[in-house]
């Protein structure tokens, strides 16, 4: 199992003071040492916490994978195409939204997404799409004709119970299989913890996990290092 590391939380506290620090760029060195499999940020269009200079300074410094998390925003496909990623992971974005609340509608956003993937994929950059672990944006998916999907785990993190928490894993384990099956690379993440990725990790067929907030908050009391120390034994 391999682990994504979202640093996108180092670059939110900076904004708080408006000042320059903590840096992003010192947090995935840190991430790289610690033995990441990739650095993942979001380039919102608000802006609100990475900015276009981190992900400049990210391109270079990265030797791992650099993932950015971005939507179908034309200045945003266009920033993505200069700076050249090694994966762009395409996701739903409200400018209200605290954090991103739900899967990429493949299905019903075909023909816009089809065409970002074309563009992205045209400068070399692989291209995953964020999807909910639903059937019929699997299929949408792979018609799009990307090799990799993330599925979107939160309705799994949020579960209020453990009759609820099962559904949603079986949910998971379902969408896994079926991505498996149409010959596509799966990922997953979004509100993994401490105490809720090792079930996940357990799913056969998914390859990496993405997690940001958990391990941010984590590295508060302990470390970055060891915060991702810590999940990476969690989720082998």
């Amino acid at each position: 199992m391999k682990l994504g590391v979202n640093i996108d939380h180092v670059a939110t506290l900076r904004e708080i003071r408006l000042g320059i620090e903590p840096e992003p760029v010192f947090a995935a060195l840190i991430c790289q040492a610690a033995g990441v499999d990739s650095i993942v940020i979001h380039l919102r269009e608000d802006r609100r916490h990475i900015k276009e200079r981190d992900l400049y300074i990210l391109k270079e410094v990265v030797k791992t994978k650099l993932n950015l998390e971005m939507s179908v925003a034309e200045d945003i496909i266009g920033i993505a195409c200069k700076v050249k990623p090694d994966q762009a992971t395409l996701v739903p974005e409200k400018r209200q939204e605290i954090t991103t609340e739900g899967g990429l509608d493949v299905a019903s956003n075909f023909k816009r997404i089809k065409q970002a993937i074309t563009r992205l994929e045209k400068q070399g950059i692989a291209v995953s799409l964020f999807i909910d672990p639903d059937k019929r944006q699997l299929e949408a998916a792979k018609k799009a004709g990307v090799k990799m999907i993330e599925l979107h785990t939160g309705r799994y993190c949020d579960a209020q119970n453990e009759k609820e928490q099962d559904k949603y894993f079986a949910e998971l384990k379902t969408a896994t299989d079926d991505a498996k099956e149409k010959g596509l690379s799966v990922f997953a993440g979004h509100g993994l913890n401490y105490y809720n990725v090792s079930r996940i990790a357990k799913i056969k067929g998914i390859e990496e996990l993405n997690i940001g907030y958990s391990i941010v908050c984590r590295a508060v009391l302990v470390g970055l290092e060891r915060a991702v120390r810590e999940m990476k034994a969690l989720i082998i």
